[in-house]
């Protein structure tokens, strides 16, 4: 991974690009390219690149030019395939200067324009800059594993990695929360694609290219997710037995997981949680390796989510050289505001937080890249919600069976405060809406109305501004036509991917934490090969009854210790709201609450967020620690997003200005002595 960025003048009017303006955007992207620095610029376009060097470390610098020296491109990501396009290009007739896989994609862009990116295997955000024609092609990988924001003001573009570096570039760029970003967050727990939580900047849409030219703009998708139709047992679905799905899943996972060790010029290690997924992956990686193999865990003072035992015997059984983090509240206390800085958005829960603390972890051990097992849940239904919305519509179609409705007990087995424990309360909760268990959304209803109680939180001007807006029903309406023929674990599975996978999971806990500490992520389970295998299988292969994700579980009997198959799902959980209300929390947390600091930011009212930080001090104080979910998600979020309003509203961040390049583009100078 690594850092881009760029100001690309779109109308002539708006001039050349100020070379202090990148400077400074780089300066705020320093942490995702440490090794080393380059920048283009000529009378329309700047690109900015920070390198993170993992492939072709001697030759790979960017920004990169094509053989003419007129078409430029800075890429953050991999392309795994490089090596096999590479070769089609010499046939082709293409002449390389570098081994890197940055060359490829310029020459591939060269070759097959548009086309291009869907002969590319891996994750990436990129910008194409051609100089002759005046055209910016931005483009971001499948499932948003890159990410990748832009800004149109004045005439310019402005496009970075990160939102900090756009507001590096000029302070005359507005700082402002989107009201809307703010209610899909507090909706869906994080913004849909191109939306984000601040007015005027956008983000791109994974599987999506966007391009810029003679005034013009176009935005296409190159790929989306596809399911087999119901009406069509022939459309896409896989024909194959349990045991014949078992071998490809297992022969597509070996070759991604094999793939993302070996196209790497350095060491490659692997988080390891004691779950299936990360467990899956970590043996993989292990026989992979062929040498040292190191894995990263993280371990809690608090028992409820500790899973040590589970990590060391993965790690013993594969022998690979392990390494550990204790993480207690008042670390995730500590580094709560450094996390928010990274994330650039609110969040709901501090999961992220002990995440930067792993990656820090395995950037002090020398390693840049690591594997993950993220992505699993969501391809071969792990997660509760799948469950949750297979028993609520079975109930939902007699739903006077009490028999039914017994099956929500065997949900959320691993939550202190389990919302099935009480069954009359649980039957209650679960039992609403269930006429509706066939429309679009019915299983991800009880999360987001769960989240929606957040918004009694709310200002009066943002609760007036939420009123225009409903972040459910614009996501329905969204949804592409074919939805309604998918079967309801394919509609579900699509869910969580336009919401969770990218906007939260592959961000908030995946790129800004891993990034933070410059490492690089690699996501087996989302390689093209095996999304689109997962996505063919009958929804009985993935979740059989009750039993999630059985076909990964039968893949991974021969390499994978019986105990961690058999024990029951737990998601990756840390400590939430009783992390900021104890005796000894930082002062910063006063801070941002004060009825100051929210009246400022104008997104939560005063009163309301006292009567919460009262409740919480209450129950940590007299020993009820157990929070109601709807109080944790409230607390972080109210923290989170007061943060965020200190660190790039309130405070109008910029880069480093006196920033030294590494590598510094020719053709700059002869434009700038051009231009004096």
């Amino acid at each position: 991974m690594c850092g881009v960025a760029g100001i690309v003048s779109i109308t002539a009017a708006a001039g050349a690009p100020s070379r202090e303006a990148l400077m400074r955007m780089l300066g705020a992207l320093a942490h995702r390219g440490p090794d080393e620095r380059g920048l283009y610029r000529d009378e329309r376009a700047g690109l900015a690149h920070a390198r993170l060097s993992i492939i072709d470390i001697s030759s790979g610098q960017q920004p990169l030019a094509d053989a003419s020296g007129t078409t430029w491109i800075v890429f953050n990501g991999e392309i795994f395939n490089y090596v096999e396009l590479r070769e089609k290009l010499i046939r082709l007739g293409y002449r390389f200067r570098t081994r890197s896989d940055t060359e490829v994609i310029v020459n591939a862009y060269r070759a097959w324009g548009e086309d291009a990116f869907e002969r590319m295997t891996g994750q990436w955000a990129l910008a194409i800059w051609d100089s002759v024609a005046r055209r910016l092609v931005l483009a971001r990988d499948r499932t948003g594993i890159c990410p990748l924001h832009f800004c149109e003001r004045e005439g310019r573009l402005y496009f970075a990695s990160e939102v900090k570096a756009i507001f590096a570039a000029d302070a005359a760029i507005p700082r402002t929360f989107d009201p809307v970003g703010i209610d899909q967050t507090f909706t869906l727990w994080t913004v849909v694609p191109p939306q984000s939580v601040f007015q005027g900047i956008k983000e791109l849409v994974p599987g999506h290219f966007r391009i810029y030219e003679n005034g013009d703009v176009r935005d296409k998708a190159f790929w989306k997710p596809r399911y087999p139709q119901l009406s069509s047992s022939r459309d896409g679905q896989f024909a194959g037995s349990l045991d014949d799905a078992v071998e490809q899943v297992r022969s597509a996972l070996e070759a991604a997981t094999s793939l993302r060790m070996v196209r790497s010029d350095v060491n490659v290690g692997s988080y390891l949680s004691g779950g299936l997924d990360s467990s899956l992956i970590a043996a993989m990686g292990c026989h992979f390796a062929g040498e040292r193999f190191q894995t990263f865990s993280l371990r809690f003072a608090d028992a409820e989510y500790d899973e040590t035992d589970f990590q060391r015997l993965v790690a013993r059984v594969t022998g690979s050289e392990h390494h550990e983090v204790v993480v207690s509240r008042s670390d995730i206390a500590e580094i709560f505001p450094q996390v928010i800085y990274h994330t650039e958005r609110p969040i709901l829960r501090t999961a992220p937080a002990p995440l930067f603390l792993l990656s820090r972890l395995v950037r002090a051990c020398g390693v840049k890249v690591v594997l993950s097992g993220e992505g699993a849940d969501e391809m071969f239904a792990g997660y509760d919600l799948f469950r949750e919305g297979k028993v609520r519509r079975f109930w939902g179609r007699q739903p006077a069976s009490t028999r039914r409705a017994r099956l929500l007990e065997r949900l959320y087995p691993y939550l202190t405060r389990s919302p099935v424990r009480q069954q009359a309360m649980a039957r209650q909760f679960f039992g609403r809406n269930l006429s509706e268990h066939a429309a679009p959304g019915f299983a991800h209803d009880t999360r987001w109305r769960t989240t929606s109680g957040i918004k009694r939180l709310f200002s009066s001007d943002i609760c007036a501004e939420s009123a225009k807006h409903d972040a459910v029903s614009n996501l329905i309406a969204s949804l592409p036509p074919e939805f309604a023929q998918w079967s309801s674990l394919a509609q579900d599975e699509y869910l969580e991917i336009q919401t969770l996978l990218s906007g939260y999971l592959l961000s908030s806990q995946g790129d800004r934490m891993l990034m933070a500490h410059s490492v690089e992520g690699r996501f087996p389970f989302l390689d093209e090969d095996v999304v689109a295998l997962a996505n063919s299988l009958p929804p009985a292969y993935k979740l059989r009854v009750l039993d999630e994700k059985h076909v990964l579980k039968r893949v991974a009997e021969p390499i994978v210790p019986s105990e961690i198959i058999a024990r029951k799902k737990q998601p990756f959980r840390a400590p939430d709201a009783l992390c900021f209300v104890g005796r000894d929390t930082p002062a910063y947390i006063d801070d941002a609450l004060s009825e100051t600091a929210i009246r400022e930011a104008n997104v939560f009212d005063p009163d309301a967020v006292a009567r919460l930080r009262s409740k919480c001090r209450t129950q940590a104080a007299t020993g009820n620690g157990d929070l109601s979910n709807s109080d944790n998600m409230a607390m972080v979020g109210v923290l989170s997003t007061q943060l965020l309003h200190q660190q790039f509203i309130a405070s109008r961040p910029g880069g480093r200005h006196a920033l030294e390049l590494t590598v510094d583009i020719d053709r700059e100078h002869r434009v700038e002595g051009a231009l004096s």
